[in-house]
């Protein structure tokens, strides 16, 4: 997934002490499990509202990957969500819903038919080196096109980008990509993860990505399903991933990925099954919490 110019044409925790262990909520029991190393970034999406403290509202100004959506800053299409709602987010959960907004105009004069939300950490939390993982469940639809990922903080692909999760629109798996000088769009490194049946995107999965000096290991609910080197990435150019990076979620309609995969021209990779489900609010991608650790 990206926000330039190509593509497929890209916390402190705070530990409970024993006085304390009771009202420690299931949900930071639940991430904070397995954890290796110090936390430095970290949100359960447990307040009332989005903390901007942490995160940015993309607007969209530049536009890529013929994308169908604005990006907009508005409680109606990213949003925090308790109860059922959740769906089994103890606590809250963040919610992202593209919605049908037909004649939408952005402030530059582009003309959209759908609105959604992306946000970053950009200039508030950036790292170099590291775990980021996130717990993450998506609604079932060909073109609808979720992510979370990594992105350099200069000039596109030089400083890289780390596609830890993309969803396009088959159940049944999400992919993994690395982009950098010499293996960008097109990139030679994108793996795919299957799953069972009974354990589709629609259910939640942990989404992560270990980032050393040398390697990117992808791991989905803890298990290792690509791994990107240094040397790997050599062959086609220089490393990328030797700076710092920002978090991206997002929730794209459409554009050159899924078109590649079902074929859908009109409108552009989203057939009109999802523009349905969109129009009538069913479609969502629910994050249930982030977390970035160092050793």
């Amino acid at each position: 997934m990206n926000f330039k110019k190509h593509r497929y044409n890209g916390v402190i925790w705070l530990a409970c002490g024993i006085v304390l262990l009771s009202a420690c909520s299931s949900t930071k029991k639940t991430a904070a499990s397995n954890i290796k190393g110090k936390v430095v970034f970290f949100d359960d999406f447990n307040r009332d509202q989005i903390d901007r403290s942490k995160w940015n509202f993309e607007i969209t100004g530049m536009h890529f990957n013929d994308e169908l959506q604005a990006y907009v800053d508005t409680p109606s299409t990213a949003f925090i969500v308790h109860g059922a709602n959740a769906e089994g987010a103890n606590g809250g959960a963040l919610e992202i819903r593209p919605k049908s907004a037909p004649g939408f105009v952005t402030k530059d004069g582009q003309h959209f038919d759908f609105i959604s939300s992306r946000l970053t950490t950009q200039n508030k939390f950036q790292f170099t080196y590291g775990t980021a993982e996130a717990r993450i469940k998506l609604t079932d639809g060909a073109g609808l096109w979720p992510a979370w990922w990594l992105l350099g903080t200069g000039e596109w692909p030089k400083t890289g980008e780390t596609d830890i999760m993309e969803y396009i629109g088959e159940k049944d798996w999400v992919s993994a990509a690395v982009h950098g000088p010499g293996y960008s769009g097109e990139t030679p490194f994108v793996n795919r993860q299957y799953f069972d049946a009974d354990k589709d995107v629609t259910h939640w999965h942990t989404y992560a990505v270990d980032w050393t000096p040398d390697e990117l290991d992808f791991k989905y609910d803890g298990k290792l399903m690509f791994r990107v080197t240094k040397t790997m990435a050599q062959h086609y150019g220089k490393w990328a991933f030797d700076n710092q990076q920002y978090l991206i979620l997002n929730f794209a309609l459409g554009g050159g990925y899924p078109v590649k995969i079902n074929g859908v021209k009109q409108p552009y990779g989203l057939p009109q099954s999802s523009v349905e489900l969109v129009k009538s609010g069913q479609v969502k991608m629910l994050v249930d919490w982030v977390r970035v650790t160092q050793r």
